[in-house]
């Protein structure tokens, strides 16, 4: 409600918002701007996305949980004539997971949750009555359900079933009961057959491109650490090449969600056994523990040289020049799946071996010692990782 000063006073509370005014809607108008600029670059781009695997299954489990409910809701409706049929449709939804074992482990628990809602909505009725203390204490009693191990994934359908049951006022006929079960079953039944027979999510695909991928950013970082420390660099560089590491770790973390996908998907799937993108997940797994190990090793070498920037430029010109090469050459083979790091471990063996032989610094014999151990620790990792099957893509 407008105060009486400002309903007698119009214009002054016009003037009073007016600067707001002027300084809201080129804000508005340079947003939209930015946004219409960089429309034609998300264009451009689009074709490369959907060249993802991973976007390519995420559209594809879209497009089979449309079909799934479009054919649970004839299924329910024109053919066995059901009349709450849209419980098939929405059951069938709820079913196309990402995996065929889990759209077979959640449709058993889904089915089951779904007969537990419909009797606890009967014993309800039939203890209390109809009423609004029948649908409060199946409620709670549903959601305590809930938290039960073996239901906890599809807990909540307990819940929601004795809620459709309780509102729709047919706790009390046993034909009605069955009829809201069966609804369920068809679209629970028919999402695990779309799921199981069209095309079932195999993500062998993305998680060998999730790899490749993060052996790339590996490679650039190595390249980018030798080429500034080619010049003179400072602790602002360093610090920068600590936080891609952290950002490889997070990248790390998505990877790892990514092939337990695919290692679950793997589990059931007829499709493994005709598909050339099949692979071997276990191999996956075993080279992101790996490549772990590379992110660790260097950090511990960008942890290294941000201590001693300083004296950095004391270094001898007989380390520093082959560490570089060795770092530079390391960096680009780590992005080729394929590649002979044998060359640069020679050439830290003989600059290991010509090192022990002069009398170094005291003061830079273990940044030196340090950072050859590291650099010899990533060409192991990137060994094992190029010698690895799954990656080779």
């Amino acid at each position: 409600m407008a105060s009486p000063w400002a309903t007698r006073h119009p214009g002054r509370v016009l003037r009073r918002l007016l600067p707001d005014v002027r300084w809201a809607v080129p804000a508005a108008r340079d947003a939209l701007l930015r946004r219409v600029r960089a429309a034609p670059a998300r264009l451009r781009a689009a074709p490369s996305a959907l060249r993802d695997p991973s976007v390519q299954t995420d559209l594809l489990q879209l497009v089979k949980a449309v079909v799934a409910a479009v054919a649970a809701w004839l299924l329910a409706d024109a053919v066995l004539g059901l009349p709450q049929a849209f419980l098939a449709p929405w059951s069938a939804l709820l079913t196309v997971h990402a995996t065929v074992h889990r759209t077979l482990a959640r449709g058993a628990q889904a089915v089951g949750a779904t007969v537990l809602g419909v009797l606890l909505a009967a014993t309800a009725v039939g203890l209390l009555g109809p009423g609004v203390t029948t649908l409060a204490v199946a409620l709670l009693a549903g959601l305590l359900l809930a938290r039960v191990g073996l239901l906890r994934d599809e807990g909540l359908t307990v819940a929601t079933t004795a809620l459709f049951v309780l509102t729709t006022g047919s706790a009390g006929g046993d034909p009605v009961l069955v009829e809201r079960v069966l609804d369920v079953a068809v679209g629970i039944g028919t999402g695990v057959v779309v799921n199981l027979l069209v095309l079932p999510p195999l993500n062998d695909a993305s998680a060998a491109r999730w790899v490749d991928r993060i052996d790339r950013d590996l490679g650039a970082l190595l390249t980018d650490m030798a080429t500034e420390m080619g010049s003179t660099w400072t602790t602002e560089h360093s610090g920068h090449w600590i936080e891609r590491t952290r950002a490889l770790d997070d990248r790390l973390d998505q990877a790892w969600q990514v092939v337990r996908t695919a290692q679950e998907g793997s589990r059931m799937n007829p499709r493994r056994r005709w598909s050339r993108h099949a692979g071997d997940t276990a191999g996956y797994a075993d080279v992101l523990r790996r490549l772990e190990e590379g992110v660790a090793e260097i950090r511990s070498m960008a942890r290294t040289v941000h201590g001693a920037t300083t004296s950095a430029q004391e270094w001898d010109a007989g380390f520093r020049g082959p560490w570089l090469h060795a770092l530079a050459e390391t960096g680009r083979r780590v992005a080729d799946p394929d590649a002979d790091v044998s060359g640069v471990r020679a050439s830290l063996d003989d600059l290991t071996h010509r090192l022990s032989g002069e009398d170094l610094h005291a003061r830079h014999w273990p940044v030196y010692g340090a950072l050859i151990t590291s650099l010899r620790n990533v060409v192991d990792v990137v060994d094992d990782v190029a010698t690895a099957q799954p990656v080779r893509t």
